[in-house]
């Protein structure tokens, strides 16, 4: 009897694809928001809300504090899809959002509150910087997947760009460095005032976005667009093993982890430090705002370069961390005025920031499709679940330290 042979099915797109990776992408944009609301406004908070340094500095904490799950929602992701995984974070982010505006007179409990909220939020943080690249592959072709998961993973790098723009010039500085007419009487019911609307905008937005994902967000196309995307993937527990025994993967997620990990960290205190070298809270709100903007214009531009050239991610990456190495030993020395004797001015401290925040955060997707690629067929949600969570533990060493030393 004659064997029938099944031509392979042709990968087929949507036009509705755009639309999950914007739902995504705004959920990413949020969350990185709500992430960096404290940063930049650090000392407008301590004087508003009686915050110390050590509570500016856990406020960011709670970023890589919530990833401590991090497994269990690549678990989720690989088991359950993207419609539940999404669904529990941005529920997260709402009721994370909401404890934050709870107005409470005594600011004890409502310093504890703010802290509760950061937590849930940060609980968010797994699902919208891992599933990008499973996004990309559940939904776009093959010519399409690096675009899509730079737009995906960059627009949660915007967020907190985000915070450094609206931050600062909506709540006004104890030391009045507010360009706002509507600010010129700065006083600590006033600056309170402006720090709460801000939170209000905040949990509005996230609300926003929360109800268009229970509307529609589905877990995946009726056809698969490829056929990575229709192919078997490895189980969770042979997935952790054949990550943890390929030494190549390892060395890259070191890569990745390292750099982006300490800086995520520096980037989200960059006001408090700053501070003792006489930046106001505005300038650094701009050099973090342009740092991240850039690097998210050039990452998707890299990406978008990568998807019509392959076998050129590791020569991309290459360049990219050493521009990185040259920005950073620039703004190492330019600080070390007492050693090096070289001016310290507003244009290379803008300067040499930027510089570093567009070579590193435009590095991000590359790396994302780098890990796909070498460890396959891993499920890339736990691909990029471990070097995240692994990316975490750095920036929160660095936080650690930091925050033992001003106290």
């Amino acid at each position: 009897v004659p064997v029938r042979r099944l031509a392979p099915l042709a990968g087929r797109v949507y036009g509705r694809r755009w639309l999950v990776l914007l739902l995504f992408s705004l959920l990413g944009f949020a969350q990185g928001l709500v992430w960096n609301s404290w940063g930049p406004i650090q000392n407008s908070a301590r004087l508003a809300f009686g915050f110390s340094g050590w509570d500016i500095a856990l406020l960011v904490f709670w970023g890589p504090i919530g990833f401590a799950p991090c497994f269990f929602f690549m678990w989720l992701m690989d088991k359950k899809g993207l419609r539940v995984t999404v669904l529990l974070t941005s529920s997260l982010m709402v009721l994370g959002a909401g404890l934050r505006c709870v107005p409470v007179s005594d600011l004890e409990i409502r310093k504890k509150l703010i802290h509760g909220g950061q937590l849930l939020n940060g609980l968010a943080g797994p699902t919208v910087m891992n599933a990008a690249p499973f996004l990309s592959t559940t939904w776009f072709s093959p010519d399409e997947r690096a675009t899509a998961t730079a737009i995906a993973s960059l627009l949660n790098y915007l967020g907190a760009a985000g915070a450094f723009l609206v931050g600062p010039l909506v709540v006004p500085s104890p030391n009045e460095t507010s360009h706002l007419p509507l600010v010129s009487q700065s006083n600590t019911e006033h600056i309170k005032d402006r720090i709460e609307a801000v939170l209000y905008a905040e949990f509005g937005l996230v609300s926003l976005i929360f109800s268009a994902a229970l509307a529609y967000f589905p877990s995946r196309p009726p056809f698969p667009p490829s056929v990575a995307a229709a192919s078997q993937r490895l189980s969770y527990r042979r997935s952790f093993c054949r990550l943890l025994s390929n030494f190549r993967f390892l060395m890259i997620a070191l890569a990745y982890a390292i750099p982006l990990g300490v800086f995520s960290g520096w980037s989200g205190v960059l006001d408090l430090i700053l501070t003792p070298v006489h930046v106001s809270q505005v300038d650094a709100g701009w050099i973090g705002f342009w740092s991240i903007v850039g690097g998210c214009v050039v990452g998707i531009a890299m990406a978008r370069f990568a998807d019509f050239i392959r076998g050129m991610l590791k020569f991309i990456l290459l360049l990219l961390l050493s521009g990185a190495t040259l920005a950073s030993t620039w703004f190492t020395l330019t600080c070390l005025t007492s050693v090096t004797h070289l001016p310290l001015t507003t244009a290379t401290l803008y300067t040499s920031c930027i510089l570093l925040g567009i070579f590193l955060n435009s590095s991000v997707p590359i790396f994302f499709e780098l890990f796909v690629e070498t460890v396959y067929p891993v499920p890339e949600g736990i691909t990029c679940g471990v070097v995240t969570f692994l990316s975490n533990v750095f920036m929160g060493v660095l936080l650690f330290f930091l925050t033992f030393y001003h106290t």
